[in-house]
């Protein structure tokens, strides 16, 4: 199993519809008249996205700037976050968006952005969109539009209404990118384990090697301890957070994943739902440099996603927190 799908036992991330898919400068208002769509509206707000009742879309993907950042480019390889708003040109039906926020959670808290490394696979976004953000400034808002056949392709499923000549546009703003070591980790001494929690052995480079103790049955609530205290910005709810982890099981010990068996670090956003209750509850107010040792009940990890293969167990993670996007 690939990187995304693996990692996704741990983080929900945000997506459009799954049945959807199995650089010219703006005004300085934030609005764009070039092109077939129209785009109204400030970055960081949400677009107001129209286009003529008789626009044909491009059978190429068309890549325009609509309100250019003053921040650094973005490159291959960079962690990004964001915010997007999809819609069919016809219609305006939506493809997902990020200014809808998940139900349940805080209404004056930070709203669920992507958190996405550019030039990999995204269950959010097509290909094409995703490598739309090379050279883009960070604080840009940009649009892509064109056909789904030119920007979905073969990902298209038949079975979404939408034909691979209907026109697709997606609006993306950029609030943040950064370039991060993917072998990054955290050092420094380790502190023994709390009474009744596990113990965590991490070689350089390699999947942490955690050891359940014998005879302790599973805590019913979310138990934390911080193992190395780092002296990084403190974790805020919404922050783009990049880590290595580890993940096994307390029934049996087993590793179910690891960043280290997928290339290294790895980042999602924290403190909004995106990834499951004991990571947002546990890792936000933690620092950059903190490796945290997580034991996570079914309650608070996947216990509530029937059919889920962890939905029954207990899971416990060591965590390095390796930077912030």
């Amino acid at each position: 199993m690939n990187h995304t799908k693996k990692f996704r036992r741990v983080a929900a991330a945000l997506a459009v519809p799954v049945l959807l898919f199995t650089a010219a400068c703006g005004s300085d208002d934030g609005s764009s008249d070039s092109g077939v769509v129209k785009v109204e509206g400030k970055p960081g707000e949400k677009p107001e996205i129209s286009a003529p009742k008789d626009a044909k879309a491009s059978d190429k993907a068309v890549v325009e700037t609509v309100k250019e950042g003053d921040g650094p480019e973005v490159k291959k390889g960079d962690f990004v976050r964001l915010d997007f708003a999809g819609e069919t040109m016809k219609g305006g039906q939506d493809l997902g968006n990020t200014w809808a926020r998940r139900p349940g959670t805080d209404p004056k808290g930070p709203r669920t952005q992507v958190v996405q490394e550019v030039g990999q696979p995204s269950q959010t976004l097509p290909a094409k969109v995703v490598d739309s953000l090379v050279g883009q400034k960070v604080g840009s808002r940009f649009k892509v539009e064109g056909t789904a056949k030119a920007l979905i392709g073969e990902q298209l499923n038949p079975q979404a209404g939408i034909k691979p000549s209907d026109g697709l546009v997606w609006v993306i703003d950029i609030a943040a990118a950064k370039k991060v070591n993917k072998k990054a980790e955290v050092k420094g001494e380790q502190a023994k384990p709390e009474e009744g929690m596990p113990t965590v052995k991490a070689e350089s480079q390699k999947p942490a090697d955690i050891t359940i103790p014998k005879g302790v049955k599973p805590p019913k609530e979310l138990k934390e301890q911080v193992l190395i205290k780092g002296k990084g910005p403190k974790i805020k709810a919404g922050d783009g957070l990049v880590v290595q982890y580890t993940g096994v099981k307390w029934e049996d010990g087993k590793l179910f994943d690891s960043s280290w068996k997928h290339g290294g670090a790895t980042a999602f956003q924290i403190g909004t739902g995106s990834v499951v209750q004991g990571w947002d509850k546990g890792l936000v107010g933690k620092n950059v440099g903190d490796r945290v040792l997580l034991v996570v009940p079914p309650k608070e990890g996947y216990g509530g996603q029937p059919g889920n293969q962890l939905a029954k167990n207990t899971l416990v993670f060591s965590v390095d927190i390796v930077d912030t996007v």
